[in-house]
C-alpha cells in the first residue's frame, strides 16, 4: 500500500487501498532455449487508480498484463487481486486488447450484450435488464444509432468503442488494456484517449494500461510504471501530478508535460 499524498491528479482523495499487488513476479518462455521475460517485478495499483506500463519493445508489458488478468501462469512471485491470489480469469477483471475482440457475425448491441447473456441462476439478467444495460453502454461510448451495425460496417475507433463497452458490460472493477489504441490512426487515437479519460472520470475503475506511447501514458495516468529491457524489471514508478482534465489540447504544450515525457523517455532509453 502506498502512503503519502492525499489526492490524485483529479483532486479526489485516494482511498490508499491496494487493489492489485505484484511481488517478485517472474516469467520464462520456451523449452530448450528458455527466454526470461520478466524478473522480480513488484508494484501496487490502488483502487480507482489509472496506471500505465511502458518500456522498450519486448520487455514483457503485455505478458505482465495477461498474468494480472489470469490468462498466463506465473513462474514465481505473487499477484493479488485485493487479498486473493490471481490464478485464473475472473469477472472483476475485464480485458481490452489491441485487436478488436468482437464477434463479426453479431451486431454492436449483441456484441455488448454477449457477456451479460452468460449469467446463470441469480446472476442471470432478464431480457429487459440486458436491453437497458446495453442501451446505457452504447450511449456511454457514443454509438447511439449504430446498435444494429456489424463490426465490418464500423470504423476502427468505433470497433474499439464496442470492445470497451463489451468489457464494461459485466461491470468489472478492474480494466486491463493492452495497447487498445495502437492500431488506430493518430486522429482517431486522440479521440479514443479523450473518451477513455472521460469514462475513467465518470466510473473511477481501476485501470492498468499497457502502451508504447509515452505521451499517451502521461495524458491518461495517475502513475507510470517503467519496465527495463528484457528481462523486464521495474526501473521506476513515476507519479503524474498534472491536474485533470488533460485532454483539452493545451496540456501537452506545457513545460510540466514535456519535462515528464522527457524523463520517461530517458528512463526507457537508458
Amino acid at each position: 500500500m502506498r502512503g503519502g499524498g492525499a489526492c490524485d491528479a483529479r483532486g479526489f482523495v485516494l482511498s490508499l487501498v491496494t487493489r492489485i499487488s505484484l511481488r517478485h513476479v517472474r516469467k520464462t518462455f520456451g523449452g530448450d532455449s528458455p527466454v526470461l521475460a520478466l524478473d522480480g517485478v513488484s508494484f501496487d495499483v490502488e483502487q480507482g487508480e489509472f496506471v500505465s506500463v511502458i518500456g522498450p519493445s519486448g520487455c514483457g508489458k503485455s505478458t505482465l498484463l495477461y498474468m494480472i488478468g489470469g490468462l498466463l501462469p506465473l513462474d514465481d512471485g505473487t499477484i493479488l487481486d485485493g487479498s486473493v491470489p490471481v490464478t485464473e480469469p475472473g469477472p472483476d477483471r475485464g480485458m481490452v486488447f489491441q485487436e478488436f475482440a468482437l464477434f463479426p457475425w453479431l451486431s454492436v448491441a449483441k456484441n455488448v450484450a454477449y457477456g451479460l447473456t452468460l449469467g446463470t441462476g441469480d446472476r442471470r439478467l432478464s431480457r429487459d435488464a440486458i436491453a437497458r444495460r446495453v442501451a446505457e453502454l452504447v450511449s456511454l461510448v457514443g454509438l447511439e444509432g449504430f446498435e444494429d451495425r456489424k463490426p465490418d460496417q464500423l470504423s476502427g475507433g468505433m470497433k474499439q468503442r464496442v470492445a470497451i463497452a463489451s468489457c464494461l458490460a459485466t461491470d468489472p472493477d478492474i480494466l486491463l488494456m493492452d495497447e487498445p489504441f495502437g492500431a488506430l490512426d493518430a486522429q482517431t487515437r486522440l479521440g479514443m484517449q479523450r473518451e477513455l479519460a472521460r469514462l475513467h472520470e465518470r466510473m473511477h475503475k481501476t485501470v492498468v494500461f499497457v502502451t508504447h506511447d509515452i505521451r499517451e501514458a502521461v495524458l491518461l495516468s495517475d502513475r507510470v510504471v517503467v519496465l527495463s529491457r528484457r528481462p523486464g524489471t521495474v526501473r521506476a514508478v513515476v507519479p503524474v501530478p498534472i491536474p485533470r482534465p488533460r485532454t483539452g489540447g493545451t496540456v501537452e504544450f506545457t513545460a510540466e508535460f514535456s519535462d515528464l515525457a522527457r524523463r520517461l523517455s530517458e528512463l526507457i532509453d537508458s
